[in-house]
């Protein structure tokens, strides 16, 4: 057990007895931080910073995975929730909030005609998937990207267990920025494709109108095509990926920044399918739960207000144009590069002759938590970082390159590592 990581590696210890893998989500667990150099437990959060439970603080480039876009304890938002906590959290009724919200959306996001609220991307993906199926009277889905944990969905990729082959059957993966795939597909299923659901845009940018010509495909189909912005949303527009490239969906699904951490999320889009939400069933006993919707309304106000996106995408670019400057310098253009937006944006670690890049992504998380960065290997950007935090993260970078340089030379990376190399969950981008 490491000193630096000693009360959160007894607190793991203790987790793993009573919650499988010791935490609630993958990406917050051993899967993905290497045990013996990591902290597995927060304390508090503030602003662009994180404390461990160690007292270590970090800059958070991880922000509870996207969804924190404005900073941790934002004013705005803790004000709302502290107001609307003094009148309680949910009723046996409805409650104005969800009008307020779902028109403040309407305003905003350039699909949305109405609004239904969920509490996970999950639900909210999983519900516009069900809405396709009613409306087209159709089965077949085909999917781009990562779309959340329920069978629907999770059946397409290796971590299918449990899900029924008959749900698996009904879901088909193509690639990203390769309409071929996409057409392909279309064409086996011709008659059968209920739903085309994508992110809009992660690690690559779409090339050659490939938004546009999937939205054409889709509706030639006879298809509903549905954008999954629970990352992209209210990230790279006001209004989502589908307001910067301007390729409109019929549906689309939010969650993650759309309250800034607090559990809600959103399917939004054409009428006519929306109504039939009062058809289908998607019903949830926390769906109108008001501390979150409070936070909502004031994240879609300040998001108006302020120059959150543009803030997001000046800091963000200061930081990729940074890297960039780094990985020349330190001349290993062979094994890194940067990709994504600014207000999102991924290392990308390739192979190399004697390293797998899992084994050298545990090497960049070894350092950068040991440095003061919390990052996993992406940048999730928030309003509250300054361009002393890119400073800060340039400096890890030092670092972490210098050891890389050095490992390749020496050729002893396993010696260098303090603990055993990750294994990849699944590959889904």
């Amino acid at each position: 057990m490491s000193n630096r990581y000693k009360k959160s590696e007894a607190l793991l210890e203790r987790a793993l007895k009573t919650v499988p893998l010791g935490s609630q989500t993958f990406s917050k667990s051993k899967t993905q931080l290497p045990v013996g150099v990591s902290p597995f437990f927060a304390s508090r959060a503030d602003g662009a910073y994180v404390w461990d439970v160690d007292g270590n603080k970090y800059v958070d480039f991880g922000n509870s995975l996207c969804a924190v876009t404005l900073g941790h304890n934002d004013p705005d938002v803790i004000r709302a929730v502290t107001d609307q906590l003094q009148k309680g959290t949910i009723y046996p009724l409805s409650h104005e909030l969800e009008i307020q919200v779902a028109e403040k959306i309407v305003d905003m996001v350039p699909c949305a005609e109405m609004v239904r609220f969920g509490k996970n991307g999950s639900d909210a993906t999983a519900g516009a998937i069900r809405l396709a199926r009613a409306y087209t009277k159709r089965d077949h889905v085909l999917v781009c990207g990562y779309h959340g944990w329920q069978d629907w969905y999770i059946g397409s990729t290796t971590r299918d267990l449990g899900v029924p082959k008959a749900v698996k059957d009904l879901t088909h993966k193509f690639f990203y920025n390769d309409i071929q795939s996409f057409e392909t597909k279309l064409e086996e299923l011709k008659g059968k494709v209920a739903a085309v659901i994508l992110e809009p845009v992660n690690v690559a940018a779409p090339e050659d109108d490939f938004l546009q010509r999937v939205k054409e495909l889709t509706h030639r189909h006879g298809a509903i095509l549905i954008f999954d912005e629970t990352i992209t949303g209210f990230r790279y527009a006001n209004g989502g990926a589908q307001e910067f490239f301007n390729v409109i969906p019929d549906l689309a699904t939010f969650g993650k920044g759309l309250a800034n951490g607090y559990p809600l999320s959103a399917v939004a889009g054409r009428a006519d399918i929306m109504k039939l939400m009062e058809e289908i069933f998607f019903s949830f006993t926390f769906g109108g739960e008001t501390l979150s919707l409070a936070a909502s309304l004031a994240v879609l106000n300040k998001l108006e207000r302020e120059p959150v996106v543009s803030t997001l995408f000046k800091i963000g670019g200061l930081l990729i144009k940074e890297l960039n400057q780094l990985i020349v310098e330190y001349n290993v253009g062979h094994i890194f590069s940067v990709a994504g937006y600014p207000v999102w944006s991924f290392l990308i670690i390739k192979d190399t002759e004697h390293y797998n890049s899992w084994e050298l992504k545990t090497l960049f998380e070894q350092e950068m938590f040991a440095n003061g960065i919390f990052s996993i290997g992406t940048h999730n950007m928030s309003y509250a970082h300054s361009e002393s935090d890119i400073k800060t993260l340039m400096n890890a970078y030092r670092v972490f390159f210098d050891k890389v340089v050095s490992v390749h030379k020496n050729k002893n990376l396993m010696s260098v590592l303090q603990c055993d190399p990750l294994k990849p969950l699944f590959k889904v981008r």
